[in-house]
């Protein structure tokens, strides 16, 4: 490969690690080209862009951002894909589907500004919770106790009744 290759992709690279705020190092060593077709199918129904790259480029790529990316250097070894995605646990709910196989296998991710190194992180990148589920927890926190007025109010209590339960509780 010509060094002007090797820098457009570089450059390219650079440009997915600014566009996409949560990617992962995966290893599909062992993937046959029918697993690996699934696998970029069900990375496009997700919204995950998933690539294969030089682990040497991705190093120059990594050292050439603005973000300190040292604790994913030892992970560049064998075979690596990229998956880049906007939600933080998209791809770790899709490698969890291959877990029982091995294949493919989690070498690192970058989410949510923190690194988590090693496949046994998997679970703990599954459970983080994108900004949408965050705001429908608070809500769902917010209208509870409004909902317990309004069923009160519904089941034909009187304001002056629904008052004094309240007023005994917080005795």
């Amino acid at each position: 490969m010509k060094k002007e290759a090797k820098d457009t992709i570089i450059v390219e690279l650079g440009e997915k690690l600014k566009e996409y705020p949560h990617f992962y190092l995966v290893d599909v060593t062992g993937l046959n080209a029918e697993q690996t077709s699934n696998l970029r199918r069900k990375c496009f129904k997700s919204e995950v862009k998933m690539i294969v790259v030089k682990n040497k480029l991705l190093h120059k790529a990594f050292e050439a951002s603005e973000i300190d990316f040292e604790p994913l250097y030892g992970c560049l070894k064998g075979n690596t894909a990229l998956m880049f995605s906007h939600q933080a646990n998209v791809p770790a709910k899709l490698l969890k589907e291959y877990k029982k196989e091995g294949i493919p296998a989690l070498k690192a991710a970058y989410a949510e500004e923190g690194f988590f190194v090693g496949a046994d992180k998997l679970d703990e990148l599954v459970a983080i919770k994108s900004k949408n589920e965050l705001i429908a927890d608070v809500v769902a926190l917010l209208q509870s106790p409004i909902k317990t007025v309004v069923s009160g109010l519904n089941a034909g209590g009187k304001i002056h009744g629904l008052l004094d339960a309240i007023a005994e509780r917080n005795k």
